[in-house]
């Protein structure tokens, strides 16, 4: 079963042991742009994350999105 993607980063998250808040408070700093622990949560809630947003929260995680061609 796939992920969805407030599901992905969730679990990269609790995997890295790193708070929603924490999160918001990097990829401001990160980004430029304010984000609070609300405004993500309802982004992931909505699906309204972009996909720049996703890649950049991948990045602070420390992990890659590698897209690969189905066999």
């Amino acid at each position: 079963m796939k992920l969805k993607v407030k599901e992905q980063i969730k679990v990269l998250l609790s995997q890295e042991g790193i708070k929603q808040k924490d999160l918001a408070a990097i990829l401001s700093q990160k980004t430029g742009h304010f984000y609070s622990a609300t405004n993500l949560s309802q982004k992931l809630g909505r699906g309204l994350l972009t996909y720049n947003e996703f890649v950049e929260i991948a990045d602070i995680l420390g992990y890659e999105i590698k897209l690969e061609k189905r066999v």
